[in-house]
């Protein structure tokens, strides 16, 4: 599909220059080309046009006082023989600025600009935490989430093993746990136990092998714990 292109410039010459180029351009249609900036504006307003060539300075109506107005109806490419005004055109997220004379090479690479997707901007994810806080007697503690190994259900509380062969006793639920360790690096083998996936040794039957422990996996969690080890 064509791009519809519009252009406004005072000066005749320019126009005629530009619509050539326009012309001999693949992909491009030629809508309008003149000198009133009204006449270009109700073209913009009503949905006619998918790029404007826009001189910025005009006796009517300036360039920069054209985009305020246009806002984001259309795409824009400025041209003018006045570079100081380039920073200013920046300011509306134009396009591309051609500085007059436009050689046909400066306007083919001012296209391109056009006819390439702009990627989008990724939104910055929220940082990661990287570890937890437990309740153990009248404390918060912080444990660090690379140096758990394993958490083991007991009657009344959790046992926290960690990697360094330390274990932190609290009476957060089991269920908890499971929810707030992150799902892409612990995964409950048993109704009693939630392992680290990256500190598995091997799974041998119905356990599995961690730090020199093994630990029993439960029948209903096991085919989620394979589902996870080998994807």
């Amino acid at each position: 599909m064509n791009l519809r292109v519009a252009i406004l410039d005072d000066e005749p010459l320019a126009i005629e220059l530009l619509s050539d180029y326009v012309q001999r351009t693949e992909g491009l249609a030629l809508v309008w080309a003149g000198t009133d900036p009204y006449v270009a504006l109700r073209l913009v307003q009503a949905g006619g046009v998918d790029l404007m060539l826009l001189d910025v300075q005009m006796p009517e109506l300036t360039g920069l006082q054209f985009l305020k107005i246009a806002g984001d109806g259309c795409r824009f490419i400025l041209s003018t023989a006045y570079p100081d005004y380039a920073l200013d055109g920046y300011e509306y997220n134009i396009v591309d600025y051609l500085l007059k004379p436009v050689s046909p090479e400066r306007f083919a690479k001012a296209i391109a600009k056009v006819k390439t997707p702009a990627t989008p901007a990724k939104a910055s994810e929220p940082a990661r935490p990287d570890h937890i806080f437990l309740k153990s007697e009248y404390k918060l503690v912080r444990i660090a989430l690379n140096e758990i190994l394993y958490v083991e259900a007991l009657r009344d509380y959790v046992a926290v093993h960690t990697t360094g062969g330390g274990k932190l006793l609290s009476l957060e639920p089991m269920r908890r746990l499971e929810e707030v360790l992150p799902a892409d690096r612990f995964v409950r083998i048993h109704k009693s136990y939630i392992i680290a996936l990256d500190k598995i040794g091997h799974i041998e039957r119905n356990f599995v092998a961690l730090a020199g422990r093994e630990l029993p996996i439960g029948s209903t969690y096991k085919e989620e714990l394979l589902r996870r080890v080998s994807g």
